[in-house]
């Protein structure tokens, strides 16, 4: 009997050994870098926590610039990786056209929307999560001014500011100063333009700075630090980054996204189709810990999880600008 048991406990080892083979992951990066300690580490952290858990390695690459999309994607699948998960709306091109040669393999998007049914599209409800840090930062400004630094100029980051300017004006806040940083991709990495915005809004006035920005949004948070006032991290909970001086992240769960896309493909569980994650859902937040808890009053957690709860029940609807390229607020 115990050799029985023995000889079924190896081929099982055997079987899970094979089928586990069968799973080779990849994550692309979007153009910022891998430690943006914002979106694209988010995602790693995700990829990171698959593999300590599973003991399932995964590839890498972090591209330089947009001319490398397609050739990277193919030679990934080329290789035979599966699933593959790119962080980033602009990879949505080159996968539309990859995923339909590649069948077999299964791709997620995170940030963008490519119509294959072996393609898992993400997206989150940015808004929400917008609004919720525009509630905390219109309380928390003493002058009634807040500010918004955004990375590219495109709808999905004026989602962020729209969400952001009502919740900061149902808050209180009279006046809210909104900029990008630019019109191409090279945007996210431009750290001293985020600063030179940053400075320029708390010179109008602007006492709680908001960076939805990638890696670039460093720069206006730091900007936010050295003079005085306060920031707010956007993706990852960025609250550790400067202790006491950044009021909340808005957090997006890029990481459960990447974790489960590896998780569902491990499994035989991979679907298709469009994912929207948003408050309800868990995957829109704010962050709160021991860095930001002393600048978080009890009457402003109050009012921050009221509009949280009624985002949940539907009683507040927040705009999307995406559906009109509109802002209500």
């Amino acid at each position: 009997m115990k050799r029985i048991i023995l000889g079924l406990m190896a081929a099982t080892a055997m079987s899970f050994s094979a089928y586990a083979a069968d799973v080779k992951p990849a994550l692309l990066f979007d153009l910022g870098g891998k430690f943006d300690k914002s979106f694209n580490e988010s995602s790693y952290n995700g990829a990171e926590k698959f593999k300590k858990e599973t003991g399932i390695e995964y590839r890498e690459y972090e591209i330089k610039g947009e001319e490398e999309r397609e050739q990277a994607l193919r030679r990934f699948a080329d290789d035979g990786n599966n699933p593959i998960v790119m962080a980033g709306f602009s990879w949505a091109t080159p996968l539309t056209a990859i995923a339909k040669e590649y069948p077999e393999i299964s791709f997620t998007i995170i940030d963008g929307v490519a119509d294959a049914p072996n393609v898992r599209s993400v997206v989150f409800k940015e808004q929400e999560g917008s609004y919720l840090v525009g509630v905390l930062a219109g309380m928390a400004s003493t002058t009634k001014k807040v500010g918004f630094v955004g990375g590219m100029n495109i709808p999905l980051i004026s989602a962020f500011g729209c969400g952001y300017v009502g919740g900061a004006k149902a808050a209180g806040a009279t006046q809210v100063f909104e900029n990008m940083i630019g019109d191409t991709p090279e945007a996210w990495g431009n750290k001293p333009k985020a600063t030179e915005i940053a400075k320029t809004q708390m010179d109008q006035g602007a006492d709680v700075i908001y960076a939805a920005a990638g890696g670039a949004g460093l720069g206006a948070l730091e900007a936010a630090a050295d003079g005085g006032k306060l920031g707010i991290g956007v993706d990852s909970n960025q609250n550790h980054l400067f202790p006491g001086k950044i009021l909340t992240s808005m957090l997006k769960r890029v990481d459960v996204a990447v974790y489960n896309s590896f998780k569902d493909a491990q499994d035989g569980k991979f679907t298709g189709g469009i994912n929207v994650l948003g408050v309800a859902d868990g995957g829109i937040d704010y962050a709160m810990d021991d860095n930001n808890a002393p600048l978080i009053t009890p009457e402003m957690k109050t009012a921050v999880e009221k509009a949280k709860a009624d985002i949940i029940a539907g009683t507040i609807q927040v705009h999307d600008y995406r559906t009109d390229n509109k802002c209500p607020y």
